[in-house]
């Protein structure tokens, strides 16, 4: 009887283990995904291609950035027009993706942008850090819903 019972549990465990490690493993590629996303995103904008950039937002997505009141989509894209089409200056944002947690339709993205400006042969750099609540759309593509940024450099 002890020997069945222990045979069961065995079974059992190994089910679990079995359904805890595909579980893990089917949020690949939606990690990838979204890391993709992020980069793609960081390509367009130094494209200067705002369009293409905004994609990367849901329609109900709101922003939180330091110094600004929260914003929607409209807001938010008329924003990255206005400082894509300064061409008295470059722009060139990279992302340094540090986590991505994936559960279900949803996931979550802690990074650091790093934004290169160069301006009249001069370069200045600085550093965001920043938390999106990506969800994934009806299409299965992954877009961010709610982000919040805000700059690393002192106040002095």
């Amino acid at each position: 009887m002890r020997g069945a019972w222990v045979g069961r549990l065995a079974v059992g465990l190994i089910a679990t283990g079995a359904v805890c490690t595909t579980a893990i493993a089917d949020e690949a590629p939606d990690e990838a995904a979204i890391r993709a996303r992020l980069q793609a995103w960081a390509a367009a904008f130094n494209a200067r291609d705002a369009e293409v950039a905004c994609e990367l937002f849901a329609a109900d997505v709101i922003s939180t950035v330091r110094g600004a009141p929260d914003a929607g989509k409209a807001a938010i894209c008329q924003r990255l027009k206005r400082a894509l089409a300064q061409t008295d200056r470059t722009l060139t944002y990279t992302p340094d993706i540090e986590e991505v947690f994936v559960s279900g339709e949803q996931a979550v993205v802690r990074l650091i942008w790093t934004l290169k400006t160069t301006r009249d042969g001069t370069v200045a750099v600085s550093h965001e850090k920043g938390m999106d609540l990506f969800r994934r759309d009806r299409s299965g593509t992954w877009r961010i819903l709610r982000f919040i940024a805000f700059s690393t450099e002192n106040d002095d």
